[in-house]
């Protein structure tokens, strides 16, 4: 069966023990055993069984607890808790502490056989969603967030909500990395597993709703097949929904019908087709007030007003501009098979002192066209002509903090708990900054 399964058997009685130890070995597992929960702990931290089966009445720490430790240790271990009380509510505490099954005293051999190959197969399985997962996040472009910095808040918040199912909105300026976080917190989620669906909404209405419901035959060329829309194809995964605030407001009732119903109806159709999918839109304006406006769906708004990131702009985390720097030069010296070019600490002070109004795509642009420059393997300031040499005063630590806080407000409404919240300050000194640099609300 290939690499032997390694069962880890936790019971105070030895009888037990070794009549499980005995039939597992014959049905081919690699069987360890431990007397006590404390000393099964103590073999789970130094190798990690691929299933426990844990008694749950034992002297001292109970199967629950072990359980709960167990879990702790080593989130995907697959647990099998054994008792001699078929009580209802213990076994659901521990289905609910995140056990595989039970099984209850006196054993059938058949059934601790059944039992067995079920969870062996339950934790292939695990494996090799994690393998997988780590797969897709390698493949990933590097999402950058220095320790500590405004990028960092953004991806913690992106990667806690990422298992809970909610759909999201993310929000920032043009080219900050509001689609990279998107396809980080799709990394992270449950649906990992599902088909990640990108649309792009800076389109016109017709074709944008065609592209997300699909088309029937019946509203197409004789000789073309039926199209299935985004909708359909996102179903059990996630659709990604770019610019959401250019969407027309047809788009944005079909969006809104497939998530109440999650069903998809494609165009001269009449039945729906499944399409369940977790919703993750990105923003450069702020939808509240498009809501307000009479230019956004209030409905569509509602299932996205819960969960919210911002992605701030590249400007307010310089701290992020060495590493983007770096991963993109080694990016571009792969394409071209090519040494790494590096950045000089001049050139690096020039790139740290810029606007970057857009963000961290203008920043990979500007190395692109530095890199087509250079002739060596570093970037000096004399490849980067078409950037300012000299930091601009508009640009002084005042006025940039200035700046960020003013986009912040605008970003989450000119609400003054959020935008606190957002910048990591009390809002009494956000009112005192906001009076300070004579930002008021419209």
């Amino acid at each position: 069966m290939g690499e032997a399964v390694r069962i880890l058997v936790v019971d105070d009685e030895l009888h037990v023990r070794t009549s499980l130890a005995i039939w597992l070995r014959e049905e081919g597992y690699e069987v360890v055993t431990a007397s006590s929960g404390a000393e099964a702990l103590e073999m789970i931290s130094h190798a990690t069984p691929d299933i426990l089966m844990v008694d749950i009445k034992m002297p001292g720490m109970d199967g629950l607890e072990v359980l709960r430790r167990a879990k702790r240790i080593s989130p995907e271990a697959t647990i099998v808790l054994m008792t001699a009380y078929a009580a209802v509510d213990t076994a659901v505490q521990a289905l609910k502490d995140g056990a595989y099954d039970y099984i209850v005293k006196p054993f059938d051999p058949e059934h601790v056989s059944r039992l067995v190959r079920k969870a062996a197969a339950q934790h292939a399985m695990v494996s090799e969603n994690r393998e997988l997962r780590d797969r897709l996040e390698a493949a990933l472009p590097p999402l950058v967030a220095a320790a500590g910095g405004l990028m960092a808040d953004a991806v913690e918040q992106a990667e806690q909500v990422a298992p809970t199912g909610a759909h999201v909105l993310i929000e920032g300026e043009p080219g900050s990395g509001k689609e990279l976080l998107a396809r980080h917190l799709h990394a992270h989620s449950r649906r990992i597993l599902g088909p990640l669906v990108r649309i792009d909404c800076e389109g016109s209405t017709d074709a944008l709703l065609a592209e997300l419901v699909g088309q029937e035959r019946g509203s197409l060329p004789a000789a073309e097949p039926p199209r299935r829309g985004k909708l359909e194809l996102a179903h059990e995964g996630t659709l990604l929904v770019r610019a959401l605030d250019c969407a027309s407001l047809p788009v944005q009732h079909a969006l809104e019908r497939a998530l109440a119903t999650r069903k998809a109806i494609r165009s001269g159709a009449h039945a729906g087709v499944d399409a369940d999918f977790r919703l993750l839109a990105t923003s450069s304006r702020d939808l509240e007030t498009l809501v307000d406006e009479g230019r956004f769906s209030a409905e569509l708004f509602s299932r996205l007003r819960s969960c919210r990131i911002g992605v701030p702009p590249l400007r307010a985390r310089a701290e992020d501009i060495p590493r983007i720097a770096a991963d993109f030069l080694e990016h571009l010296a792969r394409q071209a098979q090519r040494p790494v070019v590096a950045l000089s600490a001049e050139a690096l002070s020039v790139l740290a002192a810029q606007p970057w109004p857009g963000n961290v795509s203008e920043l990979r642009e500007a190395l692109r066209r530095a890199v087509d420059a250079c002739d060596g393997t570093r970037i000096l300031p004399v490849h980067l002509p078409f950037l300012p040499r000299r930091r601009d005063p508009a640009f002084s630590l005042a006025r940039m903090e200035e700046n960020h806080i003013r986009q912040v407000f605008e970003m989450f409404g000119h609400d003054v708990v959020r935008t606190a919240s957002e910048l990591g300050i009390e809002p009494v000194v956000l009112e005192e900054k906001l009076l300070h640099y004579g930002i008021r609300r419209p």
